[in-house]
């Protein structure tokens, strides 16, 4: 379940010191000082999934701060996970500093003073109790104030993980908010300790979650690409076929499988979009990677019940 708050739901008079308060609240006692009164720019989406806090930050211009006094009075004994969606923020903490642009994730222990200065901008902040972390606090404590991109690697699934969890605050189901939110976890903490060169501290389900996660993640980006099968994904990963298959068991679904299927199911959202009423079924087909067009045919029918091209004609006008 998610809650919104918005400052522009406050009368301008009270506006200031009741914004301050909201975000104080929401985000472990954080002092802000906006450039200007707060206004339709701020506003705030809470909510959980599963052991996660997440906050969507929307902001005018300003900074963000924990002084020594603000932590002595509250210490939550939480991370904080962020990721900056629109805009940029230079980011302290322990006598170092990094500027974040857009993809880009940190981390800050709630611990410990801290400030953040932001232009108008967009974020999602992800808290979590330190407990869940497999690494000590002083190693954590290394990648305060640091800039870790989002742009390749671990890095770039969880950013990607990150700015997808707003989505499941609605969600009702408390089973799929756990996994989502574990999930998370397990590539925060392959991430941090990657970083740190401290990968042997890790559980080794949470490095074997996390090698399941980051080939997903792989086999979503290469769909496009005819050549994509378990074998690239295992050597992309540097383990065996027979490993990589071995780290699928537990889910139930075999790697060649979830690549099909995941092709199919792009292929199906495309015979339904209007924008490509003109474009070809093979064409489609080849797009997703699928370049014979009769295994194709056969395939979609098996899975959806209909030629792709029948497909079509009885459910794309309505969709």
């Amino acid at each position: 379940m998610r809650t919104v708050l918005r400052a522009a739901a406050e009368p301008v008079r009270t506006r200031t010191a009741y914004w301050n308060n909201v975000v104080a609240d929401a985000v472990s006692g954080l002092e802000i000082r906006l450039d200007e009164p707060p206004d339709g720019r701020d506003e705030l989406t809470v909510g959980t999934v599963g052991p996660l806090q997440v906050i969507v930050s929307r902001s005018g211009p300003g900074e963000a701060r924990r002084t020594a006094e603000h932590v002595r009075r509250q210490d939550p004994q939480r991370y904080m996970l962020f990721v900056q969606a629109e805009g940029t923020a230079l980011g302290e903490q322990d006598g170092r500093c990094a500027e974040f642009a857009p993809g880009d994730l940190g981390v800050a222990d709630l611990s410990r003073p801290l400030r953040c200065a932001y232009t108008e901008r967009r974020a999602i902040l992800v808290s979590y109790p330190k407990a869940l972390s497999p690494l000590r606090e002083e190693q954590v404590g290394k990648l305060t104030g640091v800039r870790l991109s989002g742009s390749q690697g671990t890095g770039a699934l969880v950013s990607s993980l990150v700015r997808q969890l707003p989505h499941h605050l609605d969600a009702d189901d408390g089973a799929n908010g756990a996994r989502i939110g574990s999930a998370v976890m397990d590539l925060v903490n392959v991430g941090l300790a990657a970083r740190l060169d401290q990968e042997r501290l890790l559980p080794t389900e949470t490095r074997s979650q996390a090698l399941v996660h980051q080939c997903r993640g792989f086999i979503e980006e290469h769909l496009g690409d005819p050549d994509l099968s378990p074998s690239t994904v295992a050597a992309a990963h540097h383990v065996s076929l027979r490993y990589l298959h071995r780290l699928f068991e537990p889910t139930g679904e075999g790697v060649a499988t979830l690549i099909r299927l995941r092709r199919l199911d792009r292929c199906r959202r495309d015979l339904l979009d209007p924008t490509l009423a003109g474009r070809p079924v093979a064409a489609i087909a080849a797009r997703w990677g699928l370049t014979n067009p009769a295994h194709f045919n056969r395939a979609f029918k098996r899975t959806y019940g209909l030629p792709p091209a029948e497909f079509r004609s009885v459910y794309g006008a309505s969709s």
